[in-house]
């Protein structure tokens, strides 16, 4: 259910939609020695937590955040390409692994890739999201359409991805876990109660457990439950976004 390459192609986003792989990895997207520079030009001008997920760590708004209040939208996209900037100049002089990812995207995919576009705004994209040691991240998943419930782009996705960039590993702890079950909204919200997750034993054995390294890309289904668990020695850092999938004719979107 997961599938090591050395190289993106159409092929490997067909096989994520259509829900024949859990994830890809590809290991040494970027060098490990890269990794670590940038690790530190994000980290040493400081970071955020998240609105609705305190105990996690961010560089950027995300959407997630905004839950369906006009004030947080009305912030996130005013501070959209604010924020972009933000990540390329904390990498400078170095290009931004998810500028990377996203010009790999463009070039392999048929129909081409871009900024996804959501109430007529552009949004964000490229969230880097910082775990301390000790922390977990609950079992959750990520649904465009359950953010953005009243959008046309957001239910008009066939399936929904997510990209992360590895930045820094803990020696020990840290792995991704995914299940192949999809739960309702529903069944996900009356398990989580006030909580942005759930504990991940409640889920059972995850069907993947993969602990990346530092330089590697990890793709997946997000609208699987999806967890980390904890990082016992070290911050764990990743740059994010989404990819949208609306079927082969159609271009792939990203947002953060």
């Amino acid at each position: 259910m997961i599938e090591e390459i050395d190289a993106l192609d159409a092929s490997c986003i067909e096989k994520l939609a259509r829900g024949e792989l859990l994830a890809v990895r590809w290991k040494k997207f970027i060098t490990e020695e890269l990794a670590e520079t940038l690790k530190y030009g994000i980290l040493t001008k400081g970071f955020d937590k998240y609105i609705n997920a305190s105990s996690i760590g961010k560089v950027g708004l995300a959407f997630y955040e905004t839950e369906n209040d006009p004030v947080r939208i009305h912030e996130y996209f005013d501070d959209a390409a604010k924020n972009i900037r933000e990540l390329r100049g904390r990498c400078t002089p170095y290009l931004s692994p998810i500028d990377l990812l996203r010009c790999t995207l463009d070039e392999v995919w048929p129909a081409g890739a871009k900024i996804e576009t959501l109430y007529g705004r552009k949004m964000y994209v490229g969230l880097s999201r910082v775990v301390e040691p000790g922390v977990p991240m609950l079992a959750h998943h990520d649904i465009f359409s359950k953010d953005a419930p009243d959008s046309f782009e957001a239910q008009s996705l066939r399936a929904q991805l997510a990209a992360n960039v590895y930045l820094s590993m803990p020696l020990e702890g840290g792995a991704l876990q995914i299940w192949d079950t999809e739960i309702s909204v529903e069944e996900f919200d009356a398990m989580r109660g006030g909580s942005y997750g759930v504990d991940p034993v409640l889920l059972g054995k995850p069907t993947v457990e993969v602990r990346p390294e530092a330089g590697d890309l990890l793709l997946f289904n997000s609208t699987c439950m999806h967890a980390v668990s904890p990082s016992m020695d070290a911050t764990r850092l990743s740059l994010s976004c989404f990819v949208g999938y609306r079927g082969s004719a159609s271009p792939l979107s990203f947002w953060s």
